[in-house]
């Protein structure tokens, strides 16, 4: 049973309650987990732009930070193809995309950035590759899309990080650390609240665990119905998103409520809200959230760095994952398997 929340001594920000409900929704048949080997040294790596176009200059200390873990780096054939605000067509980012799953030498996929397309081509992703043979993928932002179509159809655990078009002023030695610990070794993942952050005072006492699923909120709204949209049942939902006023918060936080999304979740983990501004008198970003999620009845844990604000860590998705909210931690299982 789920603790009943209390307020927090000493003045601190309001805190919600949670409490077991017969109202959640019968458990569904868990889904067979696909793991990745973990990486090595000398594994091949391919760098893809499902989305949007890198910088070259960032992308050099992206591919450099990779080659100094012992990787050795290779780009798809449209990496820096333009095509209006896409790396390329349709057609070559996902011939890309495909090659790069698919190939048997190629023992991780890194996004190169995130931008805008990857809803464009999720639907014809070829998993059969994958399927037989897991690697690593890495992404954030617009890659939630695929992510959420990779656990969807194989239940393959993938990374929610940094890409490769790297900058060291957002995402410094710890991101990189975190970044490579979480493919690099068989080490569960520990991410602790961070009081400084937007979400830090958005805390609903409790502890649940569940699968770690969800991304960026805006591509999860945009993704339900469709087929890279996962089953959230019985899952920690994580949501972060960037340039989202307070109100657009709202909009999709509530759609979420009245699909039924948040009346079937174990718990919610809240990254990164960055740069969320609304109008003079307005609710801030965190109020919005306490509005929206503390009458769920199931823990809330913000103020998790997790997604587009400086110092970004990683984390399996897909991966079996505990929040514990009056600890502040969420902690996940490896998102890779020994080799």
């Amino acid at each position: 049973m789920l603790r009943m929340g209390a307020a927090a001594a000493g003045g601190a920000a309001l805190v919600g309650s949670a409490e077991a409900t017969s109202a959640q929704a019968a458990p569904v048949r868990a889904k067979r987990v696909l793991r990745a080997p973990v990486l090595s040294p000398g594994d091949r790596v391919r760098v893809v732009s499902p989305g949007g176009t890198p910088n070259p200059t960032n992308m050099a200390r992206g591919i450099e930070i990779l080659r100094g873990w012992g990787l050795e780096v290779e780009l798809g054939a449209n990496v820096f193809a333009r095509y209006g605000y896409l790396a390329g067509t349709d057609a070559q980012r996902l011939a890309d995309l495909n090659a790069a799953l698919n190939d048997p030498g190629v023992r991780a996929v890194f996004a190169a950035r995130g931008g805008y397309g990857t809803q464009r081509i999720v639907d014809q992703i070829d998993v059969s590759g994958l399927r037989r043979d897991p690697r690593v993928v890495v992404g954030f932002s617009d890659i939630t899309s695929i992510q959420g179509k990779l656990w969807r159809e194989i239940g393959l655990v993938t990374f929610y990080g940094p890409m490769v078009n790297w900058s060291d002023a957002r995402t410094g030695p710890e991101s990189a650390e975190a970044l490579r610990r979480a493919v690099m070794t068989t080490e569960p993942v520990t991410i602790t609240r961070d009081p400084a952050e937007t979400a830090a005072p958005v805390l609903v006492p409790g502890r649940a665990s569940g699968p770690l699923l969800g991304g960026c909120l805006t591509l999860i709204s945009t993704s339900l119905g469709a087929e890279d949209a996962p089953r959230f049942d019985d899952a920690i939902l994580f949501f972060e998103d960037v340039d989202e006023a307070p109100y657009s918060i709202d909009r999709m936080v509530t759609e979420l409520r009245r699909v039924g999304v948040l009346s079937r979740v174990a718990g919610v983990a809240i990254g990164q809200i960055t740069n969320s501004v609304g109008g003079p008198g307005e609710w801030d970003a965190p109020a919005v959230l306490k509005d929206r999620l503390y009458d769920l009845g199931v823990p809330v844990l913000g103020g998790l760095r997790l997604g587009h604000g400086n110092g970004q860590l990683t984390v399996p998705l897909g991966a079996r994952a505990t929040i514990d909210a009056e600890a502040g931690t969420l902690t996940v299982e490896p998102g890779v398997r020994p080799r």
